[in-house]
């Protein structure tokens, strides 16, 4: 994968905050501690094969049609599947790249380009917020493809500022849902927050087939229950969930953020799902709005 490290613009490493007055620094800074009577609504998205990014398919499609539903946000927190961390950390880059950090695609898709603006602001808010552990702000990482493939469908005009909270992949599942809960009050500062992943994501047994198999439509169909009931405890111990679980989730990069967005809905907060399908026999493409 090739990252590229870059200085952040600015006296100040915020775009040039260091030429503002005081007290236009204090009003800059106050639209980022403000709350909104809007409550911004909470997605998990089932990001699946990256071609979903260039191609028009039923999923890209399911993408699009929902950006054009939400009010548009002040900022989008994205937690992806494809950046696992040792400890926390949340991207603070001004302006992120675009990491093509896959393999065997076309050069169309290496040619993608989502060139939004980053958030250092809202960055040191996330951190600020969270209590449960240390977050340190990171300035090298960018937009993965668990992020920009799916907002390059949903926000196509990459004009809403976008930046990563981390996964600390030597955490176990409850710590990250007691997290991700951290994080409520950014959905009333205009902050979109999205977890991509998939609920079910087993390379393992993919198939280039538009197939399910039996145990992969289980364990979704079990997930989607519980998500409907508002039992979380299960889906939060999903290993506890039999065989179906164990080959759906043989490892859980891609299914811990579906905690950090259910970990995010109120009481009585209502769900509905979107491209819930599976397919290539071991991935789930389901994918919520809370709210």
């Amino acid at each position: 994968m090739k990252r590229r490290k870059f200085i952040q613009a600015g006296a100040l490493g915020f775009g040039g905050l260091g030429l503002l007055s005081s007290m236009q620094l204090h009003q800059f800074k106050d639209q980022f501690s403000e709350e909104t009577d809007v409550t911004m609504p909470v997605l998990f998205v089932g990001h699946g094969n990256p071609m979903n990014a260039i191609e028009d398919n039923e999923f890209s499609q399911g993408w699009a049609a929902t950006g054009k539903l939400l009010t548009v946000p002040k900022a989008i927190l994205c937690v992806s599947a494809h950046w696992l961390t040792r400890g926390t950390r949340v991207c603070a880059v001004a302006n992120p790249e675009t990491i093509h950090d896959f393999g065997g695609f076309p050069q169309e898709l290496f040619d993608v380009q989502y060139n939004a603006p980053g958030s250092p602001e809202f960055a040191t808010t996330t951190q600020q917020l969270i209590t449960k552990t240390k977050v340190e702000l990171d300035n090298e990482w960018g937009l993965d493809h668990g992020c920009w493939s799916v907002l390059n469908k949903m926000f196509p005009a990459a004009n809403i500022p976008v930046f990563q909270l981390s996964i600390d992949y030597y955490q176990q599942p409850q710590y990250h849902y007691e997290l991700a809960q951290e994080l409520k009050a950014l959905r009333k500062k205009g902050v979109l927050i999205i977890g991509s992943g998939n609920i079910v994501h087993n390379l393992r047994l993919f198939t280039m087939q538009d197939v399910a198999f039996d145990w992969a439509i289980e364990f979704d169909t079990k997930i989607k229950e519980l998500l409907e009931k508002g039992d979380h405890t299960p889906i939060i111990n999903y290993k506890t969930l039999g065989k179906a679980a164990e080959l759906s989730v043989p490892t859980n990069d891609h299914y811990l953020p579906l905690l950090y967005t259910i970990a995010l809905q109120e009481k009585n907060e209502s769900l509905r799902f979107f491209n819930d399908k599976t397919t290539a026999g071991s991935i789930s493409m389901r994918s919520l709005i809370i709210g």
